[in-house]
């Protein structure tokens, strides 16, 4: 997650870990300094943004000319990080300026890989109950799953890597201490709740997989989301799966987050046992990422993602049935 303004997370947001200790503009290598300038002319101030944890600088460029880039980049340009900083950039041709800004340059210095991209006007998106920003995310939803179906751009796939996580199947066979008690006592019905997410997840959409506040920038228009290094291909609905704990994390009850969610146009399609199976799913990916990687964030998110599931588990649909909604 990246923050594109130096601006402060709106009172919604939940932090996505400890603060970014990115790198000031001076300490960058000068060759690295250099080859920024020679697309940008002169910088004359950067700003460092408040949070983020994937990249070892970070910060709002001001130019000598008046216009400002966001600019963000890591020292290993060979290793993961890199591989997530090279996906966002190809990532970044498909996407739809009413969607996300756009990738101005690309620089490979050393071990130095940097992004520059258009600066936008906007804040981080509220999502706590009384904010007018959550209505202004639903055209953005609406237009990523109309506008991303079939991109030809490569991106690994969701099912894939739910397979490969397989987070109730995991968490059955090494239970954390402080496991929800319903959790312990249906373990055999998450872990085939998970199983059927992990078919209902496949789709050929391009799909964010990390909406938060954070990456999510209101303006007075309407909203454009960033931050797109998780990027994979799947069922457009997870997008919008995805965004319901983390309402439910940042005051709504589960009720309000699904009213919500329906005015979004391809969860209006999405069936209630595939609604059902997301809310497993993503309730065992917290659950997981908080024992095995605790950050501070993490047991709001698993607490909000088992609200849900519970939720969706009480109304009963999560079963055979395919077939209507709720």
């Amino acid at each position: 997650m990246q923050e594109w303004l130096l601006r402060r997370p709106a009172a919604g947001a939940v932090l996505e870990g400890d603060p970014m200790v990115s790198r000031p503009w001076g300490e960058l290598p000068v060759a690295a300094r250099a080859a920024i300038e020679r697309r940008t002319g002169p910088v004359v101030r950067a700003e460092i943004p408040s949070a983020g944890r994937n990249s070892d600088f970070s910060a709002t460029l001001h130019l000598r000319d008046g216009g400002r880039v966001f600019c963000k980049g890591i020292a290993d340009a060979g290793g993961r990080r890199g591989a997530m900083h090279r996906h966002e950039a190809e990532v970044n041709a498909w996407l739809p300026a009413v969607i996300a800004p756009r990738l101005l340059w690309r620089v490979e210095v050393g071990e130095w890989l940097l992004l520059g991209f258009e600066c936008v006007a906007g804040r981080h998106a509220d999502l706590a109950p009384g904010s007018p920003d959550p209505a202004k995310i639903v055209p953005v939803l609406d237009v990523m799953a109309e506008e991303l179906a079939a991109c030809p751009v490569k991106a690994p796939l969701l099912a894939e890597q739910w397979g490969r996580l397989a987070a109730w199947r995991r968490l059955a066979k090494d239970l954390p201490p402080g496991l929800d008690p319903w959790a312990r006592d249906h373990l055999d019905e998450l872990v085939a709740g998970e199983a059927r997410a992990i078919e209902l997840v496949a789709g050929d959409h391009l799909v964010h997989t990390d909406l938060h506040s954070l990456n999510i920038l209101v303006g007075d228009v309407g909203a454009r989301v960033v931050d797109w290094a998780w990027s994979r291909r799947g069922n457009p609905a997870v997008d919008t799966a995805f965004l319901i704990p983390r309402l439910i994390a940042a005051g709504h009850e589960p009720e309000a987050a699904e009213r919500w969610a329906e005015s979004v146009v391809c969860w209006q399609g999405t069936p209630a046992a595939t609604r059902t199976a997301f809310a497993v799913a993503i309730w065992g990916i917290w659950q997981l990422l908080e024992r095995d990687h605790p950050l501070p964030h993490r047991p709001a998110l698993t607490a909000a993602a088992r609200a849900w599931a519970l939720h969706r588990l009480d109304q009963r649909v999560y079963g055979p049935a395919e077939d209507g909604q709720g």
